[in-house]
Protein backbone atom coordinates (compact mmCIF):
# COMPACT_ATOMS: atom_id res chain seq x y z
CA UNK A 1 0.00 0.00 0.00
CA UNK A 2 3.20 2.37 0.70
CA UNK A 3 4.19 1.78 -2.71
CA UNK A 4 0.92 2.36 -3.97
CA UNK A 5 0.45 5.80 -2.36
CA UNK A 6 4.08 6.58 -4.05
CA UNK A 7 2.51 6.08 -7.42
CA UNK A 8 3.40 2.53 -8.14
CA UNK A 9 0.99 0.36 -10.17
CA UNK A 10 0.34 -3.34 -8.51
CA UNK A 11 -0.63 -5.50 -10.63
CA UNK A 12 -1.16 -8.01 -8.82
CA UNK A 13 -1.01 -10.27 -5.37
CA UNK A 14 -1.34 -13.54 -4.48
CA UNK A 15 -1.18 -15.67 -1.21
CA UNK A 16 -2.94 -17.46 1.17
CA UNK A 17 -6.77 -17.47 1.97
CA UNK A 18 -6.55 -14.30 4.40
CA UNK A 19 -4.76 -12.38 1.34
CA UNK A 20 -8.01 -12.01 -0.69
CA UNK A 21 -9.70 -9.50 2.31
CA UNK A 22 -6.33 -7.85 3.47
CA UNK A 23 -6.33 -6.62 -0.55
CA UNK A 24 -9.91 -6.03 -0.98
CA UNK A 25 -8.99 -3.46 2.38
CA UNK A 26 -5.60 -2.23 1.63
CA UNK A 27 -5.70 -2.56 -2.29
CA UNK A 28 -8.92 -2.09 -3.45
CA UNK A 29 -8.93 -3.21 -7.45
CA UNK A 30 -5.56 -5.27 -7.49
CA UNK A 31 -6.86 -8.79 -8.53
CA UNK A 32 -5.38 -11.57 -5.61
CA UNK A 33 -4.54 -14.45 -8.27
CA UNK A 34 -1.85 -17.60 -8.13
CA UNK A 35 2.30 -16.66 -7.72
CA UNK A 36 2.93 -17.43 -11.44
CA UNK A 37 -0.11 -15.49 -12.85
CA UNK A 38 0.79 -12.23 -10.25
CA UNK A 39 4.28 -12.11 -11.27
CA UNK A 40 3.40 -12.11 -14.99
CA UNK A 41 3.57 -8.53 -16.95
CA UNK A 42 5.45 -7.35 -13.70
CA UNK A 43 8.56 -5.33 -13.77
CA UNK A 44 9.34 -5.83 -10.12
CA UNK A 45 8.29 -8.85 -8.31
CA UNK A 46 8.39 -8.93 -4.37
CA UNK A 47 8.81 -12.10 -2.61
CA UNK A 48 7.22 -11.75 0.98
CA UNK A 49 6.99 -15.44 2.40
CA UNK A 50 8.86 -17.09 5.29
CA UNK A 51 12.51 -17.50 4.61
CA UNK A 52 12.35 -21.69 3.72
CA UNK A 53 9.67 -20.99 1.39
CA UNK A 54 11.12 -18.50 -1.33
CA UNK A 55 13.21 -20.57 -3.05
CA UNK A 56 10.25 -22.84 -3.96
CA UNK A 57 8.09 -19.64 -4.52
CA UNK A 58 11.11 -18.55 -7.04
CA UNK A 59 10.84 -22.05 -9.08
CA UNK A 60 7.22 -21.56 -9.48
CA UNK A 61 7.10 -18.36 -10.74
CA UNK A 62 10.43 -18.11 -13.02
CA UNK A 63 8.83 -19.22 -15.95
CA UNK A 64 6.57 -16.38 -15.86
CA UNK A 65 8.74 -13.89 -15.58
CA UNK A 66 9.72 -11.28 -18.37
CA UNK A 67 13.42 -11.37 -19.02
CA UNK A 68 14.88 -8.30 -17.34
CA UNK A 69 12.46 -8.29 -14.08
CA UNK A 70 13.52 -7.35 -10.91
CA UNK A 71 12.62 -10.06 -8.53
CA UNK A 72 13.41 -9.33 -4.86
CA UNK A 73 12.63 -11.28 -1.72
CA UNK A 74 12.30 -9.39 1.58
CA UNK A 75 14.25 -12.00 3.59
CA UNK A 76 16.66 -10.13 6.37
CA UNK A 77 19.16 -13.24 6.46
CA UNK A 78 19.28 -14.43 3.03
CA UNK A 79 21.55 -13.32 0.31
CA UNK A 80 20.52 -13.90 -3.60
CA UNK A 81 21.35 -17.52 -4.33
CA UNK A 82 17.73 -18.04 -3.32
CA UNK A 83 17.15 -16.57 -6.55
CA UNK A 84 19.23 -18.78 -8.33
CA UNK A 85 15.92 -20.68 -10.25
CA UNK A 86 14.99 -17.80 -11.71
CA UNK A 87 18.56 -16.84 -12.68
CA UNK A 88 18.85 -18.50 -16.36
CA UNK A 89 15.52 -16.23 -17.59
CA UNK A 90 17.76 -12.97 -17.47
CA UNK A 91 16.11 -11.56 -13.94
CA UNK A 92 17.75 -9.10 -11.65
CA UNK A 93 18.25 -10.74 -8.32
CA UNK A 94 17.27 -8.46 -5.40
CA UNK A 95 16.87 -7.84 -1.79
CA UNK A 96 15.87 -5.68 0.89
CA UNK A 97 14.65 -5.91 4.19
CA UNK A 98 12.84 -3.45 6.49
CA UNK A 99 14.43 -3.14 10.04
CA UNK A 100 11.85 -2.87 11.75
CA UNK A 101 9.40 -5.52 13.86
CA UNK A 102 5.80 -5.60 11.66
CA UNK A 103 3.29 -7.92 13.56
CA UNK A 104 0.14 -6.32 11.00
CA UNK A 105 -0.18 -4.49 8.48
CA UNK A 106 -1.52 -1.69 9.96
CA UNK A 107 1.18 -1.25 12.49
CA UNK A 108 3.84 -1.41 9.41
CA UNK A 109 1.58 1.34 7.77
CA UNK A 110 2.83 3.07 10.76
CA UNK A 111 6.43 1.86 11.29
CA UNK A 112 7.75 1.03 8.21
CA UNK A 113 8.06 4.82 6.97
CA UNK A 114 11.17 6.30 8.78
CA UNK A 115 12.95 2.88 9.29
CA UNK A 116 16.06 1.63 7.64
CA UNK A 117 16.13 -1.20 4.81
CA UNK A 118 19.06 -3.55 3.98
CA UNK A 119 19.23 -3.14 -0.27
CA UNK A 120 21.26 -6.38 -1.32
CA UNK A 121 22.24 -6.58 -5.27
CA UNK A 122 24.11 -8.06 -7.57
CA UNK A 123 24.89 -4.62 -9.35
CA UNK A 124 24.70 -1.13 -9.36
CA UNK A 125 21.58 -0.48 -11.31
CA UNK A 126 19.58 -2.95 -9.40
CA UNK A 127 20.80 -1.82 -6.34
CA UNK A 128 19.52 1.59 -7.20
CA UNK A 129 15.71 0.16 -7.89
CA UNK A 130 15.99 -1.13 -4.56
CA UNK A 131 17.07 2.16 -2.58
CA UNK A 132 14.17 4.01 -4.77
CA UNK A 133 11.70 1.09 -3.67
CA UNK A 134 12.68 1.98 -0.22
CA UNK A 135 12.47 5.75 0.07
CA UNK A 136 9.07 4.88 -1.84
CA UNK A 137 8.02 3.85 1.24
CA UNK A 138 9.40 6.22 2.98
CA UNK A 139 12.14 3.93 4.45
CA UNK A 140 16.33 4.85 4.71
CA UNK A 141 18.23 2.86 2.44
CA UNK A 142 22.03 1.03 3.29
CA UNK A 143 23.65 -1.85 1.48
CA UNK A 144 24.11 -5.27 2.81
CA UNK A 145 26.64 -7.61 1.05
CA UNK A 146 24.88 -11.26 0.63
CA UNK A 147 27.36 -12.54 2.22
CA UNK A 148 26.91 -10.60 5.30
CA UNK A 149 23.00 -11.24 5.80
CA UNK A 150 23.69 -14.14 8.00
CA UNK A 151 25.51 -11.58 10.57
CA UNK A 152 22.95 -8.69 9.83
CA UNK A 153 20.50 -10.56 10.55
CA UNK A 154 21.59 -12.36 13.83
CA UNK A 155 22.04 -8.66 15.15
CA UNK A 156 18.19 -7.59 13.69
CA UNK A 157 17.27 -11.11 16.40
CA UNK A 158 19.00 -9.47 19.23
CA UNK A 159 17.81 -6.19 18.84
CA UNK A 160 13.91 -7.02 18.68
CA UNK A 161 13.32 -11.19 19.24
CA UNK A 162 15.74 -11.35 22.04
CA UNK A 163 15.11 -7.54 23.38
CA UNK A 164 11.26 -9.23 23.55
CA UNK A 165 12.35 -12.54 25.11
CA UNK A 166 14.57 -10.77 28.00
CA UNK A 167 11.31 -8.62 28.94
CA UNK A 168 9.19 -11.25 29.40
CA UNK A 169 11.68 -13.05 31.47
CA UNK A 170 11.21 -9.99 33.27
CA UNK A 171 7.73 -9.93 33.37
CA UNK A 172 7.11 -13.41 34.40
CA UNK A 173 10.21 -12.61 37.51
CA UNK A 174 7.95 -9.39 38.47
CA UNK A 175 5.04 -11.39 38.86
CA UNK A 176 6.43 -14.23 40.67
CA UNK A 177 8.09 -11.13 43.33
CA UNK A 178 4.14 -10.27 43.72
CA UNK A 179 4.43 -6.96 41.35
CA UNK A 180 -0.05 -6.98 40.26
CA UNK A 181 0.58 -5.04 37.22
CA UNK A 182 3.89 -6.12 35.56
CA UNK A 183 3.48 -4.50 32.30
CA UNK A 184 2.98 -0.92 33.78
CA UNK A 185 5.91 -1.51 36.36
CA UNK A 186 8.14 -2.31 33.40
CA UNK A 187 7.23 -0.39 31.14
CA UNK A 188 8.85 3.09 32.00
CA UNK A 189 11.90 0.95 32.98
CA UNK A 190 12.47 -0.80 29.78
CA UNK A 191 11.78 2.62 27.46
CA UNK A 192 14.03 4.74 29.70
CA UNK A 193 17.21 2.02 28.92
CA UNK A 194 16.39 2.05 25.25
CA UNK A 195 16.21 5.74 24.83
CA UNK A 196 19.62 5.88 26.79
CA UNK A 197 20.68 3.28 24.91
CA UNK A 198 20.16 5.16 21.52
CA UNK A 199 21.20 8.49 22.68
CA UNK A 200 24.07 7.46 24.70
CA UNK A 201 25.36 3.81 23.27
CA UNK A 202 25.09 0.55 24.68
CA UNK A 203 28.61 1.05 27.03
CA UNK A 204 27.33 4.40 28.33
CA UNK A 205 24.02 3.30 29.15
CA UNK A 206 24.75 -0.08 30.74
CA UNK A 207 23.82 0.09 34.37
CA UNK A 208 23.50 -2.61 37.12
CA UNK A 209 25.32 -4.77 39.65
CA UNK A 210 27.54 -6.47 37.24
CA UNK A 211 29.24 -2.91 36.23
CA UNK A 212 29.39 -1.89 39.59
CA UNK A 213 31.72 -5.27 40.57
CA UNK A 214 28.78 -5.53 43.13
CA UNK A 215 28.86 -9.42 43.65
CA UNK A 216 27.01 -9.49 46.76
CA UNK A 217 23.75 -8.35 44.81
CA UNK A 218 24.90 -10.64 42.19
CA UNK A 219 24.97 -13.68 44.86
CA UNK A 220 21.15 -12.61 46.14
CA UNK A 221 20.06 -12.37 42.89
CA UNK A 222 20.82 -15.95 41.69
CA UNK A 223 20.05 -16.80 45.22
CA UNK A 224 16.47 -16.01 44.68
CA UNK A 225 16.29 -17.33 41.05
CA UNK A 226 17.36 -20.76 42.41
CA UNK A 227 14.78 -20.30 44.87
CA UNK A 228 11.99 -19.10 42.60
CA UNK A 229 13.21 -19.09 38.41
CA UNK A 230 15.73 -21.94 38.26
CA UNK A 231 15.06 -21.93 34.67
CA UNK A 232 16.37 -18.32 34.39
CA UNK A 233 19.80 -18.90 35.71
CA UNK A 234 21.48 -19.35 32.22
CA UNK A 235 20.07 -16.64 30.63
CA UNK A 236 21.14 -14.35 33.61
CA UNK A 237 24.61 -15.82 33.74
CA UNK A 238 25.12 -15.83 30.26
CA UNK A 239 23.88 -11.86 29.94
CA UNK A 240 26.23 -11.24 33.51
CA UNK A 241 28.99 -12.30 31.46
CA UNK A 242 27.95 -10.48 28.45
CA UNK A 243 27.63 -6.99 30.18
CA UNK A 244 31.07 -7.70 32.12
CA UNK A 245 32.59 -8.37 28.60
CA UNK A 246 31.12 -4.52 27.83
CA UNK A 247 32.44 -3.04 31.21
CA UNK A 248 36.04 -4.59 30.61
CA UNK A 249 36.05 -3.42 26.93
CA UNK A 250 35.08 0.14 28.24
CA UNK A 251 37.42 0.34 31.58
CA UNK A 252 34.96 0.96 33.96
CA UNK A 253 36.04 -1.97 36.53
CA UNK A 254 39.53 -2.96 38.39
CA UNK A 255 41.06 -6.25 37.48
CA UNK A 256 40.21 -6.73 40.94
CA UNK A 257 36.21 -6.55 39.95
CA UNK A 258 36.65 -8.12 36.63
CA UNK A 259 37.92 -11.19 38.74
CA UNK A 260 35.33 -11.15 41.64
CA UNK A 261 32.52 -10.81 39.00
CA UNK A 262 34.02 -14.02 36.93
CA UNK A 263 34.36 -16.06 40.18
CA UNK A 264 30.54 -15.99 41.34
CA UNK A 265 30.05 -16.37 37.81
CA UNK A 266 31.51 -19.48 37.21
CA UNK A 267 30.21 -20.71 40.54
CA UNK A 268 26.60 -20.56 38.88
CA UNK A 269 27.48 -21.55 35.62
Amino acid sequence: MLLKRAGHRIVAVSGRADTVWRAEKYLRGVPVVPPRQAAQGAQVVLIGVPDDLIRGVCSQISTGLQRGVVLCHLSGSLGLDVLAPAAHWGISPLSIHPLQTVPDVESGLKRIPGCSFAVTAANESTAQVGERLVRDAGGVPFRIRPEDKPLYHAAAVFASNYLTTVEAIAERLFAAAGVKDTRSALGPLAIATLSNVIRQGPAKALTGPVVRGDVGTLERNLEALKQGAPEAIPAYTALARAALGMAERDGTLSWQDVKNVEEVLRRWT
